[in-house]
């Protein structure tokens, strides 16, 4: 019995063995057959990715054929279009019939000398219009309540100051100047447009950015430059035929001018210096009209590639252009100046009233301005506002302490004339008004309508001595058209802002 238990113990490891031998056999199996399965899997995957290769080239192929295709079409199409790309070209290259082609341009005088010389003299001139330009808008005195005509403009405003009333001369002279010299300039301009017509012909139009930007300034001060001397003259003969505001228009044209002037100058200095270079002035003015040569060819293209004859000398244009100048100025300036030289003063139409005695101009008569009777008659009242409210008659007015100032009126237009003035001074007025230390003061007038019919004035203007609510010209009561029964005469101030027909002043304490 211990014996076969021995035994069976002594079996039991080989079974074991054998056991474990089997497990083995069984996991190789298997290890077989994932092996086999990966292996036709990646046969399976490299056959397909063969097919997709294949088709890849199959459609590579039939794209290259479609290319082919494509390419031809294009090849027809550009040869299509290569006979009306070419008349474009031959459009654009070519000059149209007319004034673009070179040789529709022949005098013998134009030339880079002749233009740089009338430059300079523009280049002197028009800044000094500019200056005395802008000195007419400041003395309106904008930034005071009513008095902007061009709300809508901020960034135009940045030179302001508050205008000053001396000398009261000022305003007359900056603005004689500036009409004068308007007028001086005139026919240089003409002749310095005339100078470089082929310029602003030339063909292409533009060649490059450097170039629009020369032509983008020609056109802004060619024409802010026409239109600034056409609106101007015709404000100096009052003649009103374009349907906006002078003053605001005016003053926009100012500033396109004077930017496409900067830009222009900036381009052009050099040409301009080296064509002043070119030849002597004193030479080409002892140069007679037989002796007269055309100017050497240019790379601006202002010298005629096929000059004519010359029919008058250079120094016969100049002579010509400066006595147009001296004619215009002499023609109006006494209408600035006053006295005897307003006889002169063919060319203002206020300019030969105004040399009678006891003349004095009017721009807007009490029938213009829709002026009654009984507007102006003894129902009148001027009423005073300030820390209280006054209301006087014109006989009251009169019994105020009265002043007398000679001082004189200048309009916009050019002309001007010296008077004397008695009235009551702004600043008694306001001290009527409760006022002690006037500041501002808001004027009024009769008259419904009109762009000036109500002023602010400036605490300076107010307070000056010479500033009066005047009743009397030269001795005798005002008459109708020229403020009756009472008007502001304010020394060195715009001939608009000496309101006619005042019925209500408003002042304001100066803080």
């Amino acid at each position: 019995m211990v014996w076969s238990t021995i035994m069976a113990g002594q079996r039991e490891p080989g079974r074991r063995g054998a056991h474990l031998r089997a497990k083995l056999a069984a996991g190789s199996s298997a290890a077989v057959k994932v092996l086999s399965v990966a292996l036709l899997t990646a046969v399976a995957a490299l056959a397909a990715a063969v097919a997709m290769l294949r088709a890849a080239v199959r459609l590579l192929a039939r794209a290259g054929t479609l290319l082919e295709r494509a390419g031809g079409l294009m090849d027809r199409a550009v040869a299509a279009l290569d006979r009306p790309v070419g008349l474009l070209r031959q459009a654009i290259t070519r000059p149209p019939p007319g004034p673009f082609r070179p040789g529709a341009w022949r005098s013998p005088l134009r030339g880079r000398w002749l233009t740089s010389l009338l430059g300079l003299v523009l280049l002197i001139g028009l800044p000094v219009m500019v200056l005395t330009g802008l000195l007419s808008y400041a003395a309106y005195n904008p930034r005071l309540l009513g008095n902007d005509q061009t709300p809508g403009a901020p960034l135009l405003k940045f030179f302001l100051f508050s205008w000053f009333t001396h000398p009261s001369w000022i305003y007359r002279t900056s603005q004689g100047i500036h009409i004068a010299l308007g007028l001086a300039l005139t026919p240089i301009v003409l002749v310095k447009l005339w100078s470089v017509l082929p310029k602003l012909f030339s063909w292409p139009p533009v060649r490059s950015a450097a170039h629009a930007l020369e032509r983008l300034s020609l056109v802004m001060v060619v024409g802010g430059v026409l239109f600034e001397f056409a609106t101007g003259i015709a404000d100096i003969q009052n003649y009103y035929v374009f349907p906006f505001s002078f003053y605001t228009a005016h003053l926009y044209g100012a500033w396109v001018f004077i930017a496409g002037l900067v830009i222009h100058v900036t381009l052009k200095f050099p040409h301009m210096r080296a064509g002043l270079r070119s030849r002597s002035l004193r030479r080409e003015l002892r140069t007679s009209l037989a002796q007269t040569r055309p100017e050497a060819p240019d790379a601006e293209g202002l010298r005629a590639a096929d000059p004519a004859p010359p029919t008058i000398s250079r120094r016969g244009l100049l002579a010509a252009v400066g006595g147009a100048s001296v004619l215009l100025v002499a023609l109006e300036v006494g209408q600035s100046i006053g006295g005897w030289t307003r006889r002169t003063a063919l060319f203002g139409p206020r300019g030969l009233s105004a040399a009678q005695p006891g003349v004095f101009p009017v721009n807007r008569t009490a029938a213009e301005a829709g002026l009654s009777d009984a507007d102006v008659g003894s129902s009148y009242r001027l009423v005073l506002t300030g820390a209280r409210t006054v209301r006087l008659t014109r006989e009251q007015i009169l019994a105020l302490p009265q002043r007398t100032a000679v001082l004189p009126i200048a309009c916009v237009e050019g002309w001007s004339y010296a008077a004397s003035w008695t009235g009551v001074r702004l600043s008694d007025l306001a001290r009527l008004a409760g006022i002690a230390n006037p500041g501002t003061a808001l004027v009024e007038s009769i008259q419904a309508t009109g762009s000036f019919r109500k002023t602010s004035l400036s605490a300076p203007q107010v307070n000056d001595p010479q500033s009066l609510l005047a009743l009397r010209l030269d001795g005798a009561d005002l008459s109708r058209d020229h403020g009756y029964p009472a008007r502001t005469i304010i020394p060195a101030a715009p001939g608009v802002h000496n309101t006619k027909w005042v019925n209500k002043i408003t002042f304001t304490e100066n803080t």
